[in-house]
């Protein structure tokens, strides 16, 4: 699915960040499991991630998260019109994350829900509040991207445990006079959902002694087949949707791709052609955090002043489904993260 921009100028107003305090280095992680330093460097780029503590949910990760974004665009949490968390580690099933966060910012009066499209959930979650927003169906929406996949990784298993880590950013968007967000191309290849995915605890294999006993509730991923599926679809999302919008790489001022590994992403660059300055890369301090990726490096950006207004912002995400989604904007306004 691809379009363009349509109805009101929809943009970022706010953006905030918040990852756990823990932080858990690749020389730690080679006590728990056959590997070093060195060999997850190479392989991935990752140094160190973020560790939430046990009695910590995303919920408590997210609402610092939220609150500088909101505090950063000028906006009380009551004047909020819709509420989505992209995540696939919320507090519990149900009820949706997203009302716990509404519940706790004051925003009695917004829709609330959680998205799951793995690590392209932020992607999925500001293509929709861009929709609600442009289509004047609400006025401010915060989206929240985030995931503590520490509370679903097999720390015996080295395929898994040395690459993800825990992180949360929130946005608030709202409509504006010009610029915001030009184009969205987004899409699922449901044909490769098991070679990223949580075995057990859904309604197809629901939580018994035998899925425990099987290590089913945490994740299993097939690092070869998504590596393969990534390096393609970072550059063919994004080519589509500048294509669409009539740019080309040289109008990218600032890239800033989902953080899977390092190695991904410099595929994505050199195939792209976007000079390494105009590159958004995190991955060494967190890891691949999932929903919270983009908007974490985005943040980065932001606090770094390596993205002013008038600059054309590139985003591209991947992940779980097998999903993928890229978005344009261009950038309108000077806040602070």
């Amino acid at each position: 699915m691809i379009g363009t921009a349509n109805g009101y100028h929809v943009s970022i107003t706010g953006i905030g960040t918040n990852v756990p305090d823990r932080v858990m280095t690749n020389d730690e992680l080679s006590y728990m499991v056959d590997t070093s330093d060195e060999w997850i460097v190479v392989r991935t780029g990752i140094r160190e991630r973020r560790v939430a503590a046990e009695n910590e949910a995303l919920s408590d990760i997210a609402l610092p998260a939220a609150r500088a974004a909101l505090a950063a665009a000028g906006v009380r949490g009551e004047e909020l019109d819709l509420v989505i968390v992209a995540t696939v580690t919320p507090d519990m099933t149900f009820p949706a994350t997203a009302a716990l966060v509404a519940n706790e910012l004051g925003s009695s009066e917004a829709a609330a829900y959680d998205l799951s499209a793995g690590c392209t959930g932020f992607m999925y979650a500001v293509a929709q509040a861009y929709g609600m927003l442009a289509g004047g169906v609400c006025r401010r929406a915060l989206v929240v991207g985030g995931d503590l996949l520490s509370k679903i990784v097999d720390w015996s298993d080295r395929t898994t445990c040395i690459v993800f880590g825990d992180g949360v950013g929130a946005v608030l968007m709202e409509r504006v006079e010009q610029g915001g967000f030009l184009g969205f191309e987004l899409g699922a290849d449901g044909s490769g959902g098991m070679q990223l995915y949580l075995p057990a605890g859904g309604s197809r294999a629901p939580t018994s002694e035998e899925t425990v006993a099987r290590h089913e509730h945490y994740v299993h991923m097939n690092g070869r087949e998504v590596f393969k599926f990534a390096t393609r679809v970072l550059v063919s999302s994004a080519e589509k949707l500048l294509d669409q919008l009539g740019l080309t790489v040289d109008d990218v001022d600032l890239y800033v791709p989902h953080q899977a590994n390092v190695r991904i992403i410099k595929h994505a660059v050199e195939r792209l052609g976007i000079p390494e300055e105009k590159v958004v890369v995190n991955v060494d301090r967190y890891g691949n955090t999932s929903s919270g990726s983009i908007p974490l490096a985005l943040a980065d950006a932001v606090r770094d002043r390596r993205v002013k207004r008038g600059d054309i912002v590139l985003m591209t995400g991947m992940g779980a489904g097998l999903t993928w989604g890229s978005g344009v904007m261009e950038w309108t306004e000077e806040i602070a993260a």
